[in-house]
């Protein structure tokens, strides 16, 4: 039994390696900040009644983030409670420990030292041992750092033997029987910092790490790419004829695979290695909302008409291929980009913070998945009221190409 609709049997529990790529354990990831700053943490209330609409949505693995904060503790303590009141509910945990390097984010004590790990990565590595040992039952998976390791992020990012190391650590804790065996342990990191880019992060502790993780979580986000390499997106001379509609589809058609180029990137590099390992998607996401690179002033890429498309795509793809993808968001967070409301970082989620399901979710609505369900005390119904018409008219189509 994987799943099971009826209230009276209990819920199986299951190991890492049976739920991801598991079509019927959709995974997605999870932020339930309402507010513009994290110092206000959701609620028991609020966790609980985000964790029943994700569930009705058929999502049965969260990826979240930062151990350190009341939130991880709190969304695991939120699964047991309903768990234990309702032993047919079933969620699990891509439990994500933070690191960074000394000095990150521009410290009192100087500029980032990139060759150099942050004191506090210990701290943030034992919490999320502590919550393990806590909820082995709901915690599968130990993300160790987010995007760490990618040279973008110049604010934080440490070199490939940080991750080795406290992966190393981990293994080392599961061998003892300290930590489950079932465990997995991972990195959650971009295309590139798995090899799937530039040679410069070809390195033997990376080809150490990819050894040593249990599976690879790749990310890939192409709307970025709309505007910072852009040669996928937009219309092409031979489509000019095609319908709005159509255009869009096409260009959305395009955006898909080069995320799937982007995995087939990882892939080489981790069979040149002679690993074969499983690869999931640990982030994926379409904006539907942009005032800057990628809106109706920029690459015109972000809108819920795409947003849906898109999602859509990765999730056929990943379900048909037996991976997880770890869908970015589950919520619009706007804390985020707290100085500009329109900013796209606060607008990746399915659901808005009025509770209103963005199109990529309105089928759900229609079959009644959400009856009976609020967040913030409001039902879950639909944006643009429903009207796909008024929708439509928010949506622009891709440039021409050339």
């Amino acid at each position: 039994m994987l799943g099971c609709n009826n209230k009276t049997q209990i819920a199986q529990e299951l190991s890492a390696a049976a739920i991801l790529g598991n079509p019927k354990y959709l995974a997605i990831s999870y932020g339930g900040y309402r507010e513009t700053t994290r110092e206000v943490q959701p609620t028991m209330a609020e966790l609980k009644d985000d964790l029943k609409i994700l569930s009705a949505m058929g999502i049965k693995v969260l990826r979240t983030y930062n151990v350190h904060l009341d939130q991880a503790a709190n969304l695991l303590k939120a699964i047991s409670e309903l768990k234990a009141t309702d032993p047919s509910f079933e969620m699990y945990v891509m439990l994500g420990a933070w690191i960074d390097c000394k000095n990150a984010f521009n410290s009192a004590n100087g500029e980032p030292d990139h060759s150099l790990e942050s004191e506090r990565n210990a701290v943030e590595i034992e919490t999320a041992v502590q919550l393990t040992k806590a909820y082995p039952d709901i915690v599968k998976i130990i993300a160790v750092g987010n995007e760490a390791m990618v040279k973008w992020a110049a604010s934080y990012y440490v070199q490939p033997g940080v991750i080795l190391k406290w992966v190393h650590h981990l293994q080392d804790l599961k061998q003892s029987g300290e930590l489950p065996t079932d465990l997995w342990v991972t990195s959650s990191d971009n295309f590139a910092s798995w090899g799937g880019g530039d040679a410069e992060y070809h390195t033997e502790d990376l080809n150490q790490l990819i050894k040593t993780v249990d599976y690879i979580s790749m990310h890939t986000y192409p709307m970025h790419d709309t505007h910072y390499h852009s040669v996928f997106w937009g219309v092409e001379d031979s489509e000019a004829d095609l319908s709005d509609e159509e255009k869009i589809e096409v260009a959305m058609a395009r955006a898909k695979a080069y995320a799937v180029s982007q995995y087939d990137s990882v892939y080489n590099y981790m069979t040149s290695l002679g690993v074969n390992k499983p690869i999931h998607i640990g982030e994926t996401g379409w904006a539907s909302v942009s005032n800057a690179l990628y809106g109706e002033m920029g690459s015109k890429a972000t809108d819920e008409y795409k947003e849906a498309l898109y999602y859509k795509s990765m999730r056929d793809w990943t379900n048909e291929n037996g991976m997880s993808c770890f869908y970015f968001e589950a919520f619009d967070e706007q804390w985020k980009d707290a100085n500009n409301p329109l900013g796209s970082e606060n607008h990746f989620g399915l659901i808005n913070l009025n509770g209103e399901a963005k199109y990529a979710l309105w089928d759900l609505v229609d079959q009644g998945v959400f009856k009976g369900l609020t967040r913030n005390g409001k039902p879950i119904t639909k944006t643009f009221g429903g009207n796909k018409a008024a929708l439509m008219e928010t949506v622009a189509v891709p440039p021409i190409k050339n």
